[in-house]
């Protein structure tokens, strides 16, 4: 199953760069990530069997185990593509969050967006290391 970051804005050359490309690096699965200017562009179309995560602060706050079971019964569930979609600064409407799949919330906080794709990247790879078994994540 692809694991898909669709974020808006340019995260360039920057330490939240090398975090989110030092996570994806050790994913399995395979990973890719458009980027998008903050408004506009043009968003890579949706194919069929692909599942839609918004990151948003009115989502579910998942425990990391939750996030890797939801993700493994979407892939053995044949599920193609996971399409996680970070917002610009103003974030998504109730139109385009009544499109997602599910919501995801990183807490309360609010979070830069660059920060929130190096805390993503770092859950992806979090969530296929539970998966496969790995020793990385250690709960409780």
């Amino acid at each position: 199953m692809l694991l898909h970051i669709v974020a808006r804005g340019r995260i360039g050359r920057s330490p939240e760069a090398e975090l989110v490309e030092r996570y994806l690096k050790r994913v399995a699965w395979p990973t890719r990530v458009t980027e998008l200017s903050d408004t506009g562009g043009k968003v890579p179309p949706v194919e069929p069997a692909t599942r839609i995560v918004m990151l948003d602060e009115k989502g579910e706050n998942l425990p990391s185990k939750t996030m890797a079971e939801r993700l493994g019964r979407w892939r053995d569930d044949g599920i193609r593509e996971t399409r996680f979609l970070i917002g610009a600064a103003d974030g998504f409407d109730d139109a385009q969050r009544q499109q997602a799949d599910m919501l995801l919330s990183f807490g309360k906080a609010t979070w830069p967006h660059m920060m929130a794709r190096a805390m993503l990247a770092e859950q992806l790879w979090r969530a296929s290391s539970i998966l496969a078994g790995h020793p990385y994540h250690r709960e409780g």
